[in-house]
């Protein structure tokens, strides 16, 4: 099985855009993103790597 990829905040913000999510609101230092029903929060902790579960959940926001 393949090696799922490693993603900062920035990087998934720039895929998120990309896919039309648009920044419904940020407090502190997580931000969320929504299109339609589907919404998804990221954490911005400088250039952290995500949690593997976080760009798992940005992964599938952006495939459906």
């Amino acid at each position: 099985m393949p090696k799922q990829m490693r993603l900062t905040a920035a990087d998934a913000e720039r895929l998120l855009l990309k896919a039309g999510f648009i920044m419904s609101y940020g407090r502190g230092s997580h931000r969320v993103y929504r299109k339609g029903s589907r919404k998804v929060e990221v954490p911005f902790h400088g250039s952290r790597v995500l949690h593997p579960k976080i760009v798992k959940q940005v992964l599938t926001a952006i495939q459906d």
